[in-house]
């Protein structure tokens, strides 16, 4: 089985820093797994690594789409699975990094989500649940489809809807399904790594790190691609900070309410990363420290179990 180390965790937990420590070890590259970090132009505001970064390792998938280019976590997943497995023919084991629980969930798991979407199909389910409620629709989808069933709540009718509709389309269960996905893509083994910073700490770090980023030129990214005609397209993105920070130069709010208002967007961001990998006990927690040489030893040592 293919394997891969991924480095994985919230903003400003030092993430860059250790894959490349890493990757320098291991004589290897870097997949970037960040939704942001793939647009040009917007280098400063999601803390993608810098040019001498990029110098010392190569990276995969960072700064390589204009902003209003749309990218899906199923591209993603595509584009870097090759990449893993090319590196991995070449005898080298991939260092992943970022904090996209999506991404990774995606490169790692691989994703599913069916055939496409029938828009009369699940318009008549919707209503039918309407008429009957809830309850009723997840007992229809546990006759068919038990095992999906017990995966999801008995509340959660987005996705009763889609397996139901999903089995109407292609005439299977949605668990089987999957289960034919994954057997033609199989899963890479991960060892994943996460910096395990106490929250008070790591607050401390988010607040510094948008400090840094408008001492180094946040703000004039900010207005280059307003100017550019970006700025709709950052809106869309909700990429932290661009929005207040937009409106910050255009005069409708101060600098200081921008910055405070970009650390609290980031610290909140955060609590839902940590969230979302707690929720996977694969995951190996390092005990934090800025000695990024015992860091990777430490991860080191998790990948050759």
């Amino acid at each position: 089985m293919t394997q891969i180390l991924a480095v994985v965790g919230p903003t400003a937990s030092g993430k860059t820093a250790l894959a490349i420590e890493l990757a320098e070890r291991l004589d290897t590259e870097i997949v970037s797994a960040d939704s942001m970090q793939v647009y040009k132009g917007m280098e400063i505001g999601t803390g993608a690594p810098t040019p001498q970064e990029r110098a010392r390792v190569r990276h995969h998938f960072v700064g390589f789409l204009d902003p209003g280019t749309a990218f899906s976590a199923g591209e993603f997943e595509r584009l870097a699975r090759e990449v893993v497995i090319n590196l991995n023919n070449r005898g080298k084991i991939a260092v992943v990094v970022g904090g996209s629980g999506l991404y990774l969930r995606a490169l790692i798991d691989g994703l599913f989500d069916g055939p496409g979407a029938d828009a009369a199909i699940r318009k008549r389910l919707h209503a039918q649940a309407g008429a009957i409620g809830t309850p009723a629709m997840y007992d229809q989808l546990k006759r068919i489809d038990p095992a999906y069933a017990a995966q999801i709540k008995q509340t959660d009718l987005k996705r009763i809807v889609r397996a139901l509709e999903v089995h109407e389309i292609a005439g299977a269960p949605f668990s089987t399904l999957h289960a034919r996905h994954r057997a033609a893509r199989p899963p890479f083994d991960a060892v994943q790594v996460l910096i395990d910073w106490p929250r008070p700490v790591l607050y401390e770090r988010i607040n510094a790190r948008v400090d840094h980023m408008i001492a180094n030129g946040f703000i004039d990214e900010v207005r280059r691609l307003d100017e550019l005609g970006h700025a709709p397209h950052i809106m869309r993105l909700r990429s932290l900070g661009y929005r207040e920070f937009l409106a910050c130069i255009h005069g409708q709010q101060s600098l200081e309410h921008a910055t405070g208002r970009m650390k609290q967007l980031t610290r909140n961001f955060a609590k839902r990363q940590l969230t979302w990998f707690r929720a996977d006990k694969r995951i190996e927690w390092l005990h934090a420290t800025d000695n990024l040489e015992q860091l990777a030893g430490e991860a080191l040592r998790k990948l050759s179990k």
